[in-house]
């Protein structure tokens, strides 16, 4: 009798094999439209859409950089008919000059529409005031530190460590100033003092900026500044905030000054991140803000 040289497959494998690929892929199926559901309702309830009349809360945490999802979300509170005032939640010692700017300038906008209240927490200093002086009105807590109105820029000089492992580097530039702050070089006397003609510049942006808003004479801001931080009962006494409360007096005066009537609804919005900024966090983000600026010229506590 003549045998076959190939083995003979079991009978039923291939219908185990079948109903193994079937369950596989109606597992991934179940698992990709749970993740398209998952995100689908963070998405939507991180919209902040306010149903009736309500205040809007937006949080300025941490290190102030130009973030343009930030000036949107600003910009769709002065849009939206339902938000009648919107609350600053300010816990940061601050920033970017450019990035101050563009907040202060949001804010501003802002209050062309409706009320805007800063509630400063631990701190609001530096770039952090620099924004809340924008508000209508600014609530501090009696330990809240605030001011610090000066520019700030730091270089570091790593000129010793390189010769001592060896290290040379070799620089080409079209201009005298272009490589300015250098890690390689000691500054020059005339490079400081064009840094400090620029710095003094961004002060006194920083200086008008604040007597516009709070409405003190410029040559009291000047008094008041020189980088000083204050207590917030400290920065009520010289007109650098308003009153004394919690971020619950600030709600309930913004609802005040909207025209709503009893304990507000609050809105708050959250960034939409993708999936892949939920899996790495904010290691990326972190990364892109440092590298943002070769000079780190900043409204900012030392």
């Amino acid at each position: 009798m003549q045998t076959s040289e190939y083995p003979q497959r079991p009978q039923g494998s291939g219908s185990r094999n079948r109903a193994f690929i079937i369950l596989f892929t109606a597992a991934a199926i179940i698992t990709v439209c749970a993740m398209i559901a998952y995100f689908a309702l963070v998405s939507y309830f991180d919209r902040g859409v306010a149903i009736g009349d309500a205040v809007a809360v937006v949080d300025l945490q941490g290190e102030i950089f130009f973030d343009r999802w930030k000036l949107s979300e600003i910009e769709s509170h002065r849009d939206n008919d339902n938000i009648k005032a919107v609350v600053l939640f300010i816990n940061s010692p601050g920033g970017g000059v450019a990035a101050s700017q563009a907040l202060h300038r949001a804010v501003l906008d802002l209050r062309l529409e409706k009320p805007v209240i800063a509630f400063m927490a631990s701190v609001a200093a530096s770039g952090g005031y620099y924004v809340a002086c924008a508000a209508d009105s600014i609530v501090a807590t009696e330990g809240t530190l605030t001011g610090s109105i000066g520019v700030i820029a730091s270089f570091l000089r790593t000129e010793e460590l390189y010769q001592k492992i060896g290290l040379e580097v070799t620089v080409i530039k079209s201009g005298r100033f272009k490589d300015i702050g250098s890690p390689y070089r000691k500054m020059t006397e005339s490079e400081k003092a064009y840094m400090g003609d620029l710095l003094d510049e961004m002060y006194q942006q920083f200086l008008l900026a604040v007597s516009e808003t709070r409405r003190i004479p410029i040559e009291e801001v000047e008094d008041l500044a020189q980088g000083r931080l204050y207590t917030g009962e400290q920065a009520v006494e010289v007109g650098l905030a308003d009153r004394l409360g919690s971020y619950e007096d600030a709600i309930l005066l913004a609802a005040s000054m909207g025209g709503i009537e009893g304990k507000p609804d609050i809105v708050r919005k959250r960034r939409r991140r993708s999936l892949w900024d939920r899996i790495m966090g904010e290691t990326y983000a972190s990364i892109a803000r440092d590298s943002q600026d070769r000079i780190s010229v900043k409204y900012i506590i030392p």
